[in-house]
Formats: structure tokens, C-alpha cells, sequence
């Protein structure tokens, strides 16, 4: 009897950042790929980050040169190819008397500067906070302060820019739908699936658990693996409070119990700061922020600003769960970050690749690692990419050179002129290139369609929608965007309900 399930090379569990640059990979070498993901893309921990492409500068007390090495490297790489979300960052770090020694900062700072072969971003440079403007939002007891560099990114549209470029390689992206069981039935795996309420299954010769956090509950229920999932859950949590400083620069701050965090501009208007490190044990799902987290951020900025950061200034706070592999670490703040991938391949059986931990900065590395381990499972169809071909082709709308971002927003201003500078901005931030896209035809504000708040019009919506898998209004508000901080209560549902229409057919 014919056997209707579609056979796919690859099949991947979790469209997290690791999920979605696997599948980018694969498919542009060619392979057959189909990812699936139980909720919206980036809806887990690659949304909850810090947002930073960095190299792990207190990594380094932990003797992680290998994983600094790597992360600082590919800082720039992933720079020029995607310079619409992610842009360099100047980090202070104010000397805190009692705390690390300065020559144990300056010895730290110049691995950090010379590791990882930096060419574009600046190197650390001695700050003045007596006369510089880094000084003046803080306690006058700070006098002097070092300032290196690392980049900025928006995770969330990391996330959904691969999986966009793995679909426009030909790979299948199934979001809210979830992997029930997946057996092997010789070389190939049946992995059955639901979403809507509806059954189905799909056949794969390989298949890749890169539930992030659920790692651990893929191996157990879905494939039931003998051996236990050696994870480490670890929660960071970040508060958002109004904007506290006026210049472009973020902090690093010191605190007593050697613990760091951070204190970041944010989205015109507020200041990120984050995060904490603590063991979680419960469903990563129900994952918050918790009143001790919240007040321990709170405390360790105000040790630092002049203006205390107080409870009722926080605004919003989100909280996610990383999947750390577990080495054995006393504090969950000197867990591993490194990632670590587990192939289980018996001879004559499909292979399964578990993915552990990782850093949004190493995702692309990551996936080049996990395409090494399963090139003796998979062979790669001639005539297509070859390895390592991610470092060198932009991700959508991040054709335009790292330094080219104004360039890009005066000629999407000089096209539509009536367009107010702010949204202009935003829409360049968030599609590069690909903004034309949104904006061809648009001759006046009238042809963006309703306005939903914030500059948000159904232009936009409409794109998330048919391009960026987004459903909902917490999609569109929280992972394509962060405009969520600016809409009301009101008119998040007035979105969601015009979302509701148009998934009925009825808009």
C-alpha cells in the first residue's frame, strides 16, 4: 500500500532561533526541509534575550575562550548580513571600587578586542564619567569607566528572517503545530502531528530536536529516549522602564555578587534592563518575571544611577528559559552558555540531532555544526549551496552595506515623502530592503490602509500576515515588533479582532 505521508530529508522540532537557522541552512544546500513549531515563531526563549550579538565579555572569567572566540567573530559576520536588526552598540562599563580590578577589566577588554579578528567595530577606549556624557546620569562617586563594543539585535525578527529565507529555499514552515510522536521505522522517522484540531503525519530521513527548553520533554514523550535530556534550565528576566539616559550608549553594570546587568537604550523611549540567573524547574511556558527578580534589577541600577529605579517605573518585564546543557555548574550564572549538539544515529536507523543550549550570537554557526553531524545521514543534492554559504548572503531585506542604514531611509523618504521620519525609521529597522515591498504603490497615507496605532496600518499588518506567519496581535505587537509598549489595551484588540476577521474571511 502507497505510503501518502510527504518524505522530507529534514524535519525539525522548535522554530526558535537555532530551529529556523538549521532549516535556512539545509534547505540551501539543497535538502528537503520541513520545520515545525507548537506556538509563533520565536515564541519561547529566542524572543526573551537580551538582544545583543555579543561575544560573552564575563565568559571569559569562566575560561570560555573557545565560545568567546567564536561569538566574537561572528558578531561582524552576522553585522553585514542582516544591518537593518542588528547595529554596533557602545557598552560602558563604570570601575566599581571592591569589585574586579581594573588590570583584571583591561586584561579582559583586550582579549575581547583582539580574539575574534574585529575589523568593522571600534575597540575599547578609557572613559572620563567627570566629563563625559556617560557620566552624568550616574552616582557622582563614579569617576572612570571603560567603553568596548558589541551590536544590538532584534531577536525576535532574527528568528523570522531565517525562517523566511529557509521558505524562500523551498522549505515547508509549519507554526502552531505541534509534534505529538515521532517514531523511527527504519531509516525514516514518522512524525505525527496537530494543529487545528487535525491529525497528520510527515516522514523524514532525519530528524533535529531544537525545542529549546522543551528539548528535554521532545526526548522523553515524542521520540521516548532511553537516555535523559541532561538540561539545565536557567531563567533571565528584564524589566523595561522609561527612558533614563539621553545618549546612544548602554551600560554594564557590576554588581557585589559578581554577578553583571545590563542597561540599554530601547526602542525610542525606554531603557532595557537585564537580566538575572536562577534555576527554573517548572513548565518553561509559564515562565514571569518574579517580584524578587524585578526588585534585584531595580536594585542593581539604582546602585548605579544617581535616580533611583523604582517598582512602579517598570512597565513591562518578560522573562524566557534557557535550555543550558547541564556540566555540573555550582550557579547557574557559571552554566555553560556554549551549545552542545547529541547525535543519536544506531547503524540502519534515522539519525536524531538534540540541540542544548547556544547563544542567539552563535545560531548560525550552530547550524553549520548540526549539517556537519548529519552530512553522513544526508546527502546534499550537487549543484547547490555549499557549506558555509550563510556567512555570505544577507538575510531578507539586509542587501545594503553595514554602514549604509541612513542611506536606506533617506531613499524610502525620498520615494514617499508624506511619510512621517519616525515610521520611515521603524519600517527600514524592521524590513531593510524589503520595506518597498510594504510601501510599492503607497502614494498617500489613504493606501496604507486602517491605522491600527502607533504607525501601524494595515499595509504592514497585512505583510505579517501573509509573509511572516504572524496570527495574532501579540505576534504582530511582541515579536515583529515591540510596538505593544505603545498601543493601548483598546486598540491591541481592535487588532485582534481585525485579525480575527480577516483569518474567518470576513474583512
Amino acid at each position: 500500500m502507497t505510503d501518502n505521508a510527504p518524505l522530507f530529508d529534514l524535519a525539525i522540532i522548535g522554530g526558535g532561533v537555532n530551529g529556523c537557522g538549521i532549516a535556512r541552512d539545509a534547505a540551501g544546500r539543497g535538502l528537503k526541509v520541513c520545520l515545525f513549531e507548537k506556538d509563533d515563531l520565536a515564541s519561547g526563549t529566542s524572543s526573551a534575550s537580551t538582544k545583543l550579538i555579543h561575544g560573552g565579555l564575563r565568559y571569559l572569567e569562566y575560561y570560555e575562550f573557545r565560545l568567546v572566540r567564536e561569538a566574537l567573530m561572528e558578531r561582524e559576520v552576522l553585522l553585514k548580513l542582516a544591518p537593518h536588526i542588528i547595529w554596533p552598540l557602545r557598552f560602558v562599563l563604570p570601575h566599581a571600587a571592591g569589585l574586579r580590578p581594573r588590570w583584571l577589566i583591561r586584561i579582559g577588554l583586550f582579549l575581547y578586542d583582539h580574539l575574534g579578528g574585529r575589523k568593522i567595530l571600534p575597540g575599547t577606549r578609557d572613559l572620563d564619567l567627570r566629563s563625559d556624557a556617560a557620566g552624568q546620569p550616574l552616582k557622582p562617586g563614579f569617576r572612570a569607566a571603560f567603553e568596548y563594543s558589541d551590536c544590538w539585535v532584534m531577536d525576535s525578527r532574527l528568528v523570522v528572517l531565517n525562517a523566511r529565507a529557509a521558505a524562500d529555499l523551498g522549505a515547508r514552515i509549519e507554526t502552531r503545530t505541534e509534534v505529538v510522536s515521532a517514531e523511527r521505522e527504519g531509516d525514516v522517522w514518522r512524525i505525527t502531528t496537530r494543529a487545528n484540531g487535525e491529525t497528520r503525519q510527515t516522514r523524514a530521513r532525519a530528524l533535529v530536536n531544537a525545542a529549546g527548553p522543551w528539548v528535554g520533554a521532545v526526548l522523553g514523550p515524542v521520540v521516548r529516549a532511553n537516555a535523559p535530556a541532561k538540561v539545565r534550565m536557567v531563567q533571565g528576566s528584564h524589566i523595561v522602564v522609561p527612558k533614563l539616559f539621553e545618549h546612544d550608549r548602554a551600560y554594564i553594570f557590576q554588581n557585589a555578587d559578581n554577578r553583571i546587568i545590563f542597561a540599554i537604550p530601547y526602542e525610542d523611549g525606554f531603557t532595557l534592563i537585564g537580566t538575572t540567573d536562577r534555576d527554573w524547574k517548572d513548565d518553561p511556558g509559564a515562565v514571569t518575571a518574579s517580584e524578587e527578580e524585578i526588585a534585584y534589577l531595580c536594585s542593581a541600577a539604582s546602585e548605579y544611577f544617581a535616580r533611583p529605579v523604582r517598582r512602579e517605573d517598570v512597565i513591562w518585564t518578560y522573562s524566557g528559559v534557557r535550555p543550558l546543557y547541564d556540566d555540573g555548574a555550582s550557579k547557574a550564572q557559571e552554566a555553560t552558555r556554549d551549545y552542545v549538539l547529541k547525535l543519536d544515529a544506531p547503524p540502519g536507523q534515522a539519525p536524531l540531532l538534540s540541540v542544548f543550549g547556544g547563544k542567539i550570537t552563535t545560531y548560525r554557526r550552530l547550524a553549520e555544526e548540526a549539517l556537519e553531524g548529519l552530512e553522513e545521514c544526508l546527502e546534499c543534492p550537487a549543484g547547490h549551496r555549499p557549506a558555509g554559504w550563510t556567512g555570505s548572503e544577507p538575510l531578507p531585506g539586509g542587501d545594503f552595506p553595514h554602514d549604509g542604514f541612513d542611506t536606506l531611509v533617506n531613499r524610502i523618504a525620498q520615494v514617499h515623502p508624506f511619510l512621517e521620519t519616525g515610521l520611515v525609521r521603524r519600517l527600514a529597522r524592521c524590513y531593510g530592503t524589503k520595506a518597498a515591498d510594504i510601501l510599492h504603490g503607497v502614494r498617500s497615507i489613504a493606501d496604507l490602509g486602517r491605522h491600527f496605532g502607533a504607525g501601524l496600518y494595515e499595509r504592514e499588518v497585512r505583510h505579517l500576515v501573509d509573509h511572516e506567519w504572524a496570527r495574532t496581535a501579540e505576534d504582530v505587537l511582541w515579536r515583529r515588533s515591540k510596538l505593544g509598549l505603545r498601543l493601548s489595551a483598546a486598540q491591541a484588540q481592535a487588532l485582534n479582532d481585525w485579525l480575527g476577521l480577516r483569518k474567518s474571511g470576513a474583512d
